[in-house]
């Protein structure tokens, strides 16, 4: 005969004590049931460490982030009519101003040098502006050029789509209530060039 505290296998045992006529059952959980749980655990410690790391999955912020600014980039391609707020816009949206810096460092460094500290043609990394701080300002002198100083027209050569990336990459390196609008004699690129005989 058995012991009634030792339970025997497929047998149900039940505890001495009740609540509310209610007895609970004293009885080992099935392996399957065990498995399942010790493996949902595993599984959950795996999934963390996989997402929370850098070697993981993209945050999903990052991801979100990055999603939302193609969908900006899409919108702001759609817009027929410039403005200043529309460009202001474009500079805040990392694809676009990732677009126009890509541009900028194929042509415009060559004037303007890779970090934008000026060369033959002015520096664009200050907040001192010569042909205007207005953002349709700029894209007009980079649209029309300025014959006088030899910056050319790159319309042809761009297009309104790449001029208005490369304008937003150039906004995005500025504060918006900080651009100064100098005479051009003070341009401080013309400063450090020796006098032409």
């Amino acid at each position: 005969m058995n012991s009634p505290n030792k339970p025997v296998r497929n047998e149900v045992v039940l505890r001495e004590h009740s609540f509310d006529g209610i007895q609970e059952f004293d009885q080992r959980l099935p392996n399957w049931w065990l498995y399942t749980l010790f493996g949902a655990c595993a599984f959950a410690v795996l999934a963390w460490l996989f997402f929370t790391t850098d070697n993981g999955a993209q945050a999903d912020t990052a991801r979100i982030s990055g999603q939302l600014d193609a969908l900006d980039a899409k919108r702001f391609a759609a817009i027929k009519d410039l403005d200043d707020k529309t460009l202001w816009g474009m500079s805040h949206n990392q694809t676009i101003v990732a677009q126009g810096e890509k541009v900028f460092q194929s042509i415009c460094y060559t004037c303007h040098g890779v970090n934008l500290q000026g060369g033959i043609g002015f520096r664009l990394n200050d907040n001192l502006w010569v042909h205007g701080t207005k953002p349709m300002e700029i894209f007009g002198v980079v649209t029309k050029g300025v014959p006088t100083t030899g910056m050319q027209s790159w319309t042809s050569q761009l297009g309104p789509a790449k001029i208005t990336q490369v304008v937003a990459f150039l906004l995005s390196k500025q504060d918006p209530n900080n651009m100064i609008l100098i005479p051009r004699e003070q341009e401080p690129t013309l400063q450090k060039k020796p006098a032409q005989p």
